[in-house]
């Protein structure tokens, strides 16, 4: 289990570093919204100017990593503070209720830096990864899966669809992780990350704020 926790944080953390919150608003930006119902498709540039998009699930001996990318597409700086807001929905629509839990140290270590202030001008990146388990340790608790996955920059901000290529398949542990967002260099592959033998981790730096 050891060795596959290390596989899969190897993933993650490749995911953050080559493509990888109460928070206030963007700088200068409108104040908070509550998310609103028919929010623009993720590949679009929302309103207050980012783009928030899915990298795929990693996954190794029931360990679990989605990498996500939010992208500066407006033309003013914006800034982020600490973890993104996740909310998961079945099939049908319907919420699902999930313990969401930052830096995911529950779940399995190496997601717990800090959050940290960045502001991104327009064009740069940040990333972030979900990080959860497919266990089902009790029969008589319903399994659950996320068939949709809607993801705000911080509490408080609007939140918007991404889209998955997979269920998010939580057993029947209740749990998900997230990391805190991370400065991202370039843009991250397009294709999702593979399910096995991951990639080694990047050596492109962190800048800095």
């Amino acid at each position: 289990m050891r060795r596959a926790t290390a596989r899969i944080g190897l993933l993650a953390g490749a995911a953050l570093l080559a493509g990888c919150t109460p928070a206030p608003a963007p700088v200068d930006g409108p104040p908070s919204a509550p998310p609103r119902p028919g929010a623009e498709p993720a590949a679009t540039c929302s309103p207050e100017g980012i783009r928030i998009t899915g990298l795929g699930v990693g996954a190794a001996m029931g360990l679990r990593a989605m990498g996500l990318d939010l992208v500066n597409c407006g033309d003013r700086p914006y800034e982020l503070r600490g973890y993104p807001a996740v909310a998961l929905r079945d099939a049908d629509g319907d919420a699902i209720t999930v313990r969401i839990i930052p830096g995911a140290a529950p779940i399995t270590a190496g997601f717990d830096h800090p959050p940290t202030r960045i502001v991104l001008a327009p064009g740069e990146r940040a990333g972030a990864a979900l990080i959860w388990r497919n266990l089902v340790t009790d029969p008589t608790v319903v399994a659950t899966a996320g068939a949709e996955l809607d993801v705000a920059p911080s509490t408080g901000r609007p939140a918007y669809p991404v889209e998955l290529d997979g269920p998010i398949d939580l057993g029947n542990t209740g749990r998900l992780g997230v990391s805190a967002w991370k400065r991202r260099d370039a843009d991250p592959a397009t294709q999702a990350p593979p399910r096995s033998d991951p990639p080694a981790p990047s050596t492109s730096p962190v800048n800095p704020l």
